[in-house]
């Protein structure tokens, strides 16, 4: 229940993110992945990750977009909502409660069309497909991750794969956490933290 309030508080959010047109223009021409903190968890944290496609000419194509990085600490996936892990890998030391994954390099996908609602966020579940302009979030719980901003680390060496595109990442940066627009449109609210990512296309494949 407490993760799925999460994903509720999210959606309204996101609905309502600070979007414009002016930060796509400025970053025109690259796939950029923001990854914003919402909320703390005892051992860990949530976050609402969100890939851009701020290329005008260059959509993603089915079967869609593979996001990737390698965890700093000892960092497993604990739920995910609005896309999934490709696999789970060794998670033998947990009894309870067991992980979506405990790879130190994890891959996630977008969620197809159709997920049940419980599994959806806003800009989520299209199949990896991500048209020119357009955006793909999903929600993640990040255990063993400390809870704190002095304890939290960036991921690192992203990857961001596409049908016949290869793409190359930068370095993950702490930037001004983004922020967000309420539900009632008075008042707005922030992120705890922002790291984000700029992933240039290189060429195709």
């Amino acid at each position: 229940m407490e993760s799925l309030l999460s994903a509720v508080i999210v959606l309204l959010l996101v609905s309502f993110s600070c979007f414009t047109s002016s930060e796509a223009t400025i970053n025109n021409g690259n796939i950029t992945i923001k990854w914003d903190i919402m909320s703390w968890k005892p051992d860990g944290y949530d976050a609402l990750v969100t890939a851009y496609n701020y290329q005008k000419h260059r959509s993603i194509p089915p079967p869609g977009w593979k996001m990737s990085w390698r965890w700093t600490k000892k960092e497993v996936i604990r739920s995910m909502v609005g896309a999934k892990p490709t696999a789970r890998g060794d998670c033998s030391m947990f009894k309870r409660n067991i992980p979506r994954s405990c790879l130190r390099k994890p891959t996630v996908i977008d969620s197809l069309p159709g997920v049940p609602y419980t599994q959806q966020i806003a800009n989520c579940c299209r199949g990896g497909v991500l048209k020119p302009g357009s955006e793909s979030s999903f929600l993640i719980s990040v255990g063993r991750a400390g809870n704190s901003l002095k304890t939290v680390r960036l991921p690192a060496n992203f990857m961001f794969t596409a049908p016949k595109q290869q793409y190359v990442c930068g370095p993950t940066k702490n930037v001004r956490p983004t922020m967000f627009m309420t539900p009632d449109t008075k008042r707005t609210t922030s992120a705890f933290m922002t790291w984000k990512i700029v992933c240039l296309f290189n060429k195709a494949t």
